[in-house]
């Protein structure tokens, strides 16, 4: 077996494209001998910039989908491409002609507007496959099942333009037969393009590869993906915070299940378990919360070391250590560690909404001041243990709701509502640095 992804470098990569590029290295890498083929289709000049290109690789490699052998570049084949047009013109499979628009409504007009376009051999123009005017060519497709299309409702298919190059059609039928594809894993947007490929190789004498048309991602509202809902492509998952391995799990249920209960897998079961067979044929719904609950979980299950690497990487900040260990459950995405602990190290958040709501409140700044004297009355270790014995305390001698306690000393000391645990934060801290930012919130009060 030979996959290939083949995308057009056009900027990020999309979402869907990650999920195709996803099915064809699951199929490659659970299957032994098979192989991973990375084609750049790069004849767009002015949009396949090398730093266009770059993000496919960035994007591949983040996901950490290898390929086999180096990437095959279009705009590299021309001389091929050209090869193959001559040897079907020779063969009268394909004439030149400078039918454009207009010349093929004028026939439709003429001929009824479903009767595919026929043309003449001008000897100049551009290169035009002749379509049979009967019979029909026949898809067979491991997800779509089959389907029949009607050669003589196909237009006479242009295959290059006057000037040489070649169109789509041509290229993507030439690289895979060059390249050994076996299977050609697609989107279901390709799926008319089928009919229209599988003549061409007829022409030149190739076995079509076998088709798999995957189906297309919408938006939980039930339209085609995009912006409006949220990222829609792998660099902005991996900016927003979340892990390679949750968004490979995600994406490969998006139109394909290995059973009703299993949801969460690894890189080597998702290999072990994906098939063609089980894919869908309905659109699949990308839902950016289901992938942030997803990406919760396994953010908890790292290692406190391996978390603390990835935020350092994302944060290029150092010593994280043992704010991400109070911080890994209160976080679904790396990019919500900094926002919930910046303040251990960049000192108070500046939200005067917060301290006017909490701090403001009746009796918070007599209940803070009994906080501080109870916190300062520790002996011995400054643990979360001793921290919370004592906060504890405080809400039960003044017969109050704890929360009454925490929330007047988190805005203290984080400057907002928003923290890790209040005795996991007070204790790292640590006693000083904690009761010197309360006395800064007593001597606010009496500032104002």
């Amino acid at each position: 077996m030979r996959v290939r992804f083949a995308p057009s470098p056009t900027g990020a990569l999309h979402i869907g494209g990650a999920r195709t590029a996803l099915y064809n290295w699951l199929l490659a890498r659970g299957r032994g001998e098979a192989e991973f083929v990375l084609r750049i289709e790069d004849t767009d000049r002015e949009r396949s910039t090398p730093e266009n290109v770059e993000q496919i690789f960035e994007a591949l490699r983040w996901l950490e989908l290898d390929w086999d052998g180096d990437p095959v570049f279009q705009s590299q084949r021309h001389d091929r491409y050209a090869e193959v047009v001559e040897q079907l013109i020779d063969a009268g499979y394909a004439y030149r002609s400078t039918a454009g628009p207009n010349e093929v409504q004028e026939f439709k007009a003429k001929h009824g507007n479903e009767l595919g376009f026929r043309g003449e051999d001008e000897g100049t123009g551009a290169v035009r496959l002749r379509m049979p005017d009967e019979g029909t060519t026949l898809v067979r497709d491991v997800i779509r099942g089959e389907s029949a299309f009607e050669h003589r409702l196909m237009d006479d298919l242009v295959i290059a333009r006057a000037d040489g190059t070649p169109v789509y059609h041509l290229a993507v039928v030439v690289d895979d037969h060059d390249a050994g594809i076996t299977h050609v894993v697609r989107g279901a947007d390709h799926y008319s393009n089928t009919p229209k490929q599988m003549r061409i190789l007829e022409a030149i004498g190739v076995e079509p590869p076998v088709y798999a048309h995957v189906p297309l991602l919408h938006g939980p509202d039930g339209k085609k993906l995009s912006k409006r809902h949220g990222a829609a492509s792998v660099q902005e998952l991996r900016d927003a915070g979340y892990l390679p391995e949750a968004v490979r799990n995600y994406l490969a249920l998006l139109g394909w299940g290995y059973d009703e209960e299993t949801t969460f897998m690894t890189a080597e079961e998702l290999q072990q378990r994906f098939s063609l067979e089980r894919v869908s044929r309905s659109p699949a719904v990308f839902d950016e919360q289901k992938l942030r609950w997803m990406n919760g979980r396994y953010l908890r299950e790292l290692p406190v070391e391996e978390l603390t690497r990835r935020l350092e990487t994302l944060t290029g900040r150092h010593g994280l250590g043992e704010a991400a260990a109070i911080a890994q459950d209160k976080i679904s995405t790396l990019s919500e560690f900094w926002p919930l602990t910046g303040f251990l190290f960049d000192g108070p958040a500046d939200d005067p909404a917060a301290r006017q709501k909490i701090l403001g409140a009746e009796g918070a700044f007599d209940l803070l001041g009994k906080a501080r004297e109870a916190l300062a009355r520790i002996e011995g270790p400054w643990t979360v243990e001793a921290v919370e014995a004592a906060l504890r305390g405080v809400a039960e001698r003044q017969g109050v709701k704890p929360k009454a306690i925490f929330q007047p000393l988190r805005v203290a000391l984080a400057g907002t509502t928003v923290s890790p645990g209040i005795f996991e934060t007070v204790a790292l801290l640590g006693r000083e640095e904690t009761l010197a930012r309360v006395d800064d919130a007593l001597d606010g009060r009496q500032a104002a």
